[in-house]
């Protein structure tokens, strides 16, 4: 049996477990807030703005269809972060838990990834309707974006339980991932188009996973093209290879865990 297989049997035996933690993740987050879950659509618009008008007026820039470009780059990259964030610290949070309890440690990593998934889908609703506003047109190309959705989501939890494992045994990840999530969304061309850079270093942007979904969107929604199947198959290999990693690095070192926390 697979280590993909076991895990879908461990969730399946833990379901009420997991969907109390999703819920208790959800939850946390817009605990003591008077606005509750509308800052899942609030949060993006805000930032949307305060992007829009940095890069829109006070630079020039200039582009068609800037916002929903912009807007694009933002939800994904928003989305990265906050599930990777969120599994990285998932196992320290839950310590007093497992610590006491025989449970699987990585349905806490994967309660994060899901409740930071269904504010990414609440994020959807509202980029949808920018496509409307921004003239844009739906077609039958954007039945496809799921495939990305899907692979990135892959891809968070890979890189999450890469992550979290990281930060049970060494807690200066925590700021070294602050830097490198820096670093990260100037190399992701979430403001700025790469059009500019040689045909080379457009080619470079491709070794960035993140990028790499974020045009996927972009090709879709405003270029209104189908990405090509090398291009399917990167998101795919982005997705797989860092999920196998998480798998193996959590399988490796599982039961190490208790003696660190």
């Amino acid at each position: 049996m697979s280590a993909v297989s076991r895990i879908e049997n461990k969730i399946k035996q833990n379901w009420f477990l997991f969907s109390e933690l999703v819920k208790r993740d959800f939850k946390e987050k817009y605990k003591r807030t008077a606005l509750g879950m509308v800052w899942s659509l609030l949060s993006p618009l805000l930032n949307l703005f305060v992007m829009s008008m940095v890069f829109s007026h006070f630079f020039r820039r200039k582009m068609v269809h800037y916002t929903i470009y912009l807007f694009s780059g933002n939800i994904i990259m928003s989305y990265f972060v906050e599930s990777t964030k969120g599994g990285m610290s998932a196992l320290m949070n839950n310590s007093k838990i497992f610590s006491k309890i025989n449970v699987s440690k990585y349905l806490f990593v994967l309660s994060k990834s899901v409740s930071s998934l269904i504010n990414f889908m609440l994020t959807m609703i509202v980029y949808f309707i920018f496509i409307k506003l921004d003239h844009l047109h739906y077609t039958w190309k954007y039945f496809m974006l799921p495939y990305p959705v899907i692979c990135l989501t892959v891809f968070c939890i890979g890189v999450s339980l890469c992550l979290s494992a990281l930060y049970v045994f060494f807690r200066d990840t925590q700021y070294l991932y602050d830097v490198f999530l820096t670093l990260l969304r100037y190399l992701s061309a979430i403001f700025y188009s790469i059009e500019t850079f040689s045909p080379k270093a457009q080619r470079m942007f491709l070794f960035n996973p993140v990028y790499v979904f974020i045009k996927y969107f972009r090709l879709i929604v405003i270029e209104d093209k189908v990405p090509s199947l090398a291009y399917h198959g990167l998101c795919f290999f982005y997705a797989a290879f860092f999920m196998s990693l998480g798998l193996w690095i959590y399988k490796r070192y599982n039961h190490q865990f208790i003696y660190y926390i």
